[in-house]
């Protein structure tokens, strides 16, 4: 039988029974079985029908590898009788198998040198099915360098092979991918792939290129050693040993770039070997070379530059060319006193420096060319307060940050003869002592000059004057040189108690300067005149006698001894002693006084006749003294006392030109006392009703508001009464106006006087306003509000006239709060009797309201007349006050002073 591999089990693939020529139903009885050498049963039969199946599926190439033929061999055993038939079923190939390569890809290294023409043999593909369902074909991928030649060796064996038909180039395509795939012949046919991988073996054939013919490259110079300056970058299309590229740099002339970088030959990178510097070398050229490592090595050079980015680190250096040292102090603005450079080696703003001069100095900096400046004078220079200055000049950089450096200049300033001699103080008090010996130094002057050498070197001399009518040169003397002043006379306290002069001092400077100091000369006073007693009991060759009756009281007096003393100050202090007989206690005499007085009554045992000696002594060192004597002769009474005239020698002295010069004053004011009086007699008597008619009486007019309104005829103004509001033509009037035959109030200066007048009712005008004030601020002594003789006060008919003060200004003003009292020194007018809203208040003739205003102590007086005719007359002003005032602080004064001069007389008792 032939069947075909994979089919269904149960698939039958014969009947035995026929082709047994058995029955079938014998096939039962006779127990037909199928016997198998296989370990697998693929084949049974059904004993029903005869059928010969598949049992069990079939794979031709596993029961039958790489073989051609497959068959699969059975036997068929029947009993009853016994037989075994043979059957031999041929397993019939099917295309199940797709060709297949041993490897799953394959690899050719091919030289790029190659020619064209070069064959490379394919590996072969496999393929389990037989006959024409085995591998009949080979084709290749598309490509442009190989194709594929495919040959038949038999039946059944087919080859190919790999031709090239074009160069390889490594450096285009360096790996080749092909796809080959091995075609059966069955139907439908199957196939396989395999993957072909052609690396291109590379040549020696390409030089190393640089990625820039010309680098440039910046680096800081103050870069450390190992900073990275850049990394070349060299590429060869080559692989292997002939694209491995090696660096180094290519010396050129002196300049060896290894000194300075260092370059690594295997990556190529650049590092800082040495020390970079701006200032002596801003750019480096250097030269490199990339060489590969081929059989026959190939190699590229480039350019590399590289540029040294300036850093600031050099400071500006100051330099000064020339100094003119030392300068006048009177040296003009501008003047050129140093030459300065600035410089710095660095570049572009780096370099870039601005100077200036630090501190509060006389000098500036004026810039000539660029870097290069002069330092003037820029003010006033004075050697005296500074002959040495210290100019500090900095220079600073633009750089970032910036960097500066410092030059101090010392300028030394010269004297120059601009200061006069200078004195301590503008007067030299010197005391000397009288009889002092001639020739002593009483003083040395000394000046001060502020300038140098011969500009300070002074000389003194004394300016001419005089001492009482003496030459100066004749009393003092005073060295030119050392300023000593010598005394050239001997100093009488008595008779010349000081003195002036003038000392002046010149320096050697040129033109020379001078100043003048005045001396004044005290003569101090020395104990050098004794005290001498005075009349009468100066004559020292009289008896100087004095009677006390025997009834004489303690205390009574006996006499005074007065004494002089030429001196003065404490010598001139006296002091009075009395020596009188051992035990005899009677009289005492005042220390100072001189007045002699007895210290008990007198007794039976005491001496009619006492000599006493009085001694007068000074209070100098040492004390100087005077005595004399004097007898007290005791009498019985004191009718037997007979006062002694004594004749004291009278001294005429002559008429002196001080009584001469009193004399005059005293007629000179005389005289001109004469003539005010009499100019203003005449004044008075001159002026004229007609001088008062030419001043027409100005008018206050009271306002409900508590102002006042100044009015002349038909004109109004605004009042404001001031300290300054001095003897001021007044007038008030509450409005509306009054008629003409009011009566007329004239209020002068002098105490203050309280009156009310009730004026007569012809006619009831408008009442004012009921309760109207005014306050004003007085001086600290008083405030005077004057109305002169045309001054008219009136008031409205029926209506109180108020009372008018009048206070004398004094200096120093005094505000108090408005509305105060009478004694802080604020006045009030008022009409009517209380607050607002309250009626005129009618007083009888005589009466005074209770709001009358009184300023205390005031020096006023008030002056009253009623004009009824229009003239004015003397005699018809009543005064009050100031007179009788006057009188009663006269007679206040009068008894304090006899008060006093009794007090005096009593204690002189």
């Amino acid at each position: 039988y032939s069947i075909s591999e994979e089919v269904n089990k149960g698939t039958v693939v014969g009947n035995l029974a026929k082709d047994l020529n058995i029955n079938v139903q014998d096939l039962e009885t006779r127990d037909l079985r199928i016997v198998s050498s296989y370990s697998k049963t693929y084949f049974d039969v059904n004993l029903r029908s005869g059928n010969l199946f598949v049992d069990e599926r079939m794979d031709r190439e596993e029961l039958c590898p790489h073989v051609v033929k497959c068959s699969i061999k059975i036997q068929a055993a029947l009993n009853n009788p016994m037989s075994v038939h043979r059957i031999e079923v041929n397993i019939l190939d099917i295309n199940d198998n797709s060709p297949s390569f041993i490897e799953q890809s394959h690899v050719f290294n091919i030289s790029e040198s190659v020619s064209p023409g070069e064959r490379y043999l394919l590996p072969v593909a496999v393929d389990a099915d037989i006959g024409s369902n085995t591998v009949t074909t080979y084709k290749l991928s598309q490509n442009e360098h190989f194709s594929l030649d495919v040959q038949s060796g038999g039946e059944h064996d087919v080859s190919a092979e790999l031709v090239l038909h074009k160069a390889l180039d490594r450096e285009k395509q360096p790996v080749i991918k092909l796809l080959l795939t091995a075609v059966d012949g069955g139907k439908p046919p199957r196939s396989r792939t395999l993957q072909l991988t052609v690396n291109v073996i590379d040549v020696n054939d390409n030089t190393p290129t640089f990625s820039k013919s010309l680098y440039k490259v910046r680096v800081k110079e103050n870069a450390t050693p190992g900073t990275l300056v850049m990394k070349l970058n060299a590429t060869d299309l080559d692989e292997g040993m002939n694209s491995k590229i090696l660096y180094s740099f290519i010396k050129r002339g002196t300049i060896d770039p290894s000194n300075i970088f260092d370059l690594n030959s295997e990556t190529g990178e650049i590092t800082v070997k040495g020390r970079l510097d701006y200032e002596a070398m801003p750019a480096y050229e250097v030269r490199v070379q990339a060489m590969d490592q081929g059989p026959v090595p190939r190699s590229a050079h480039a350019k590399l530059l590289i540029e040294i980015i300036d850093v600031n680190d050099n400071a500006p250096e100051i330099s000064v060319t020339s100094l003119m040292t030392p300068v006048k102090e009177d040296a003009e603005l501008g003047t050129i006193v140093a030459l300065v450079t600035v410089s710095d080696k660095d570049g572009g703003s780096n370099g870039a420096a601005n100077c200036k001069v630090d501190g509060y100095v006389p000098f500036k900096l004026k810039s000539n060319y660029k870097n290069d400046y002069s330092l003037v004078v820029d003010g006033p220079l004075d050697r005296e307060n500074s002959s040495l200055y210290n100019v500090t000049i900095t220079a600073t950089d633009e750089g970032s940050p910036p960097l500066s450096s410092i030059r101090v200049i010392t300028v030394h300033v010269s004297d120059v003869n601009d200061n006069a001699p200078r004195f301590m103080e503008p007067v030299i008090n010197v005391y000397v002592k009288e009889n002092s010996p001639t020739g002593s130094v009483i003083y040395t002057i000394n000046a001060f000059d502020p300038d140098l050498d011969s500009n300070a070197k002074m000389t003194y001399t004394l300016l001419d004057s005089s001492a009482k009518n003496t030459p100066i040169s004749s009393v003092v003397n005073i060295n030119r040189e050392t300023g000593d002043i010598v005394s050239l006379q001997v100093f009488n306290f008595e008779e010349l108690k000081t003195f002036q002069f003038k000392v002046q001092a010149t320096d050697s400077g040129v033109p020379p300067l001078s100043s003048n100091v005045t001396v004044n000369i005290f003569i101090l006073d020395e104990n050098d005149n004794s005290p001498a007693v005075l009349a009468p009991y100066s004559e020292h060759s009289s008896v100087n006698s004095e009677s006390i009756p025997y009834t004489a009281e303690v205390g009574y007096f006996v006499a005074k001894i007065r004494a002089v003393d030429a001196d003065s100050g404490y010598n001139a202090l006296l002091f009075y002693h009395l020596s009188e007989p051992k035990g005899n206690n009677l009289f005492r005499i005042g220390t100072s006084t001189g007045e002699i007085r007895t210290k008990r009554r007198m007794s039976d045992n005491d001496l009619k006749t006492h000599p006493l000696v009085v001694l007068v002594s000074d209070n100098g060192e040492p004390s100087l003294s005077a005595t004399v004597s004097i007898e007290v002769v005791v009498v019985e009474s004191t009718a037997d006392i007979q006062t002694q005239f004594r004749h004291v020698p009278i001294k005429e002295d002559s008429f002196s030109d001080l009584n001469l010069y009193l004399l005059i004053a005293i007629v000179s004011v005389s005289v001109i006392f004469l003539l005010s009086l009499i100019s203003l007699i005449a004044v008075k008597c001159h002026r004229t009703d007609s001088s008062f008619s030419r001043y027409s009486a100005p008018m206050i007019t009271t306002h409900p508001d508590g102002s006042w309104s100044y009015s002349k005829a038909t004109q109004q103004y605004d009042v404001c009464f001031s300290s300054d509001t001095l003897k001021s033509d007044v007038v008030v009037f509450p409005a509306p106006f009054p008629s003409v035959d009011a009566e007329l109030i004239s209020i002068n200066g002098g105490d203050t006087f309280t009156r009310t007048q009730t004026l007569p009712n012809k006619e009831k005008p408008k009442a004012p306003n009921a309760d109207w004030r005014y306050s004003a601020s007085l001086r600290a002594g008083g405030v005077s509000v004057h109305m002169e003789e045309s001054s008219v006060m009136q008031g409205a008919q029926g209506v109180l006239v108020q009372n008018w003060p009048t206070a004398s200004s004094a200096a120093g003003e005094v505000s108090p709060p408005m509305g105060a009292g009478v004694d802080s020194n604020s006045w009030h007018f008022r009409y009517g009797p209380g607050g607002p809203g309250a009626p005129p208040q009618h007083l009888k003739p005589g009466e005074v309201p209770p709001e009358a205003f009184i300023i205390p102590g005031s020096p006023a007086i008030i002056s009253i007349r009623q004009n009824q005719g229009g003239e004015d007359d003397k005699s018809d002003f009543i005064t009050f006050g100031k007179k009788e005032e006057a009188k009663k602080k006269k007679k206040k004064k009068k008894e304090k002073k006899d008060k006093k001069d009794k007090g005096k007389d009593d204690g002189d008792e």
